[in-house]
């Protein structure tokens, strides 16, 4: 076995990305923070790409936070107007058998952006070979909080008969990732080290991977380390 090869069962089921970085690599270059995010989004395409080499069968990629609404608002435009861009990009996988989801509140969106995610969704829904998520407008909190109303409005319809019925299996059908299995493996570049509420029931037992790299320079290379260190980790899930 070569440096970069490694087996389907030490390969993670299920990697999610936190892309951090792009206005650090833009500003270290003396360019706007949205040449970042154009740098960042051609990375997304190719990790994307790179994790099916790997086998890896999902992957969900952090790309627009609940929080990042906060930004300066010619910055939030400027991710909007290239989020639209790229979005026939997105598209354009869902021809090489990969389904398409979109985690977080889609409400928010201008009508063009809202019914361009459900159309992609829909279009891919039956696909079975890779499993690409990208979270926009994504918040842990708010998807857990959202799974709670979603859950006491069917038990006042009836559709949920007795609320101590509802096990853990359960509750995860009404967040955002429906059917994927929980993360096993969390990779943050940047450097900083924290999860910034994502995915944070599907993380609860997920191995970690922080590392010094800013997203635009993430590679291959980067991304085969990570899936190397999550193949050395021995995941106990509480046991012994």
């Amino acid at each position: 076995m070569s440096d970069f090869e490694l087996t389907k069962e030490q390969l993670p089921v299920h990697i999610g990305i936190i892309m951090d970085g792009n206005g650090r690599w833009a500003k270290k270059r003396r360019l706007p923070r949205t040449a970042g995010h154009t740098q960042g989004a051609k990375v997304f395409k190719r990790t994307v790409q790179d994790c099916r080499k790997l086998g890896i069968k999902n992957a969900t990629f952090y790309a627009f936070s609940t929080e990042n609404w906060k930004r300066p608002r010619e910055e939030v435009e400027a991710i909007m107007k290239l989020l639209i861009q790229y979005l026939d990009d997105i598209k354009a996988f869902s021809k090489e058998n990969v389904r398409i989801i979109f985690p977080g509140d889609k409400s928010v969106f201008p009508d063009n952006i809202k019914n361009r995610l459900i159309e992609i969704e829909q279009t891919s829904l039956n696909n079975d070979g890779f499993n690409l998520l990208v979270a926009l407008n994504y918040g842990g909190r708010d998807e857990i909080v959202n799974a709670a109303k979603n859950i006491a409005k069917d038990y006042k319809e009836g559709i949920i008969g007795d609320i101590d019925s509802i096990s853990e299996q359960q509750f995860e059908n009404y967040l955002y990732t429906k059917g994927i299995p929980n993360v096993d493996l969390m990779v943050r570049p940047s450097g900083e080290m924290r999860l910034s509420n994502f995915l944070i029931w599907q993380c609860a037992y997920a191995e970690f991977v922080f590392m010094d790299v800013l997203w635009p320079d993430f590679t291959m290379e980067d991304l085969t380390f990570a899936c190397r260190e999550y193949a050395k980790r021995n995941r106990r899930f509480g046991g012994v």
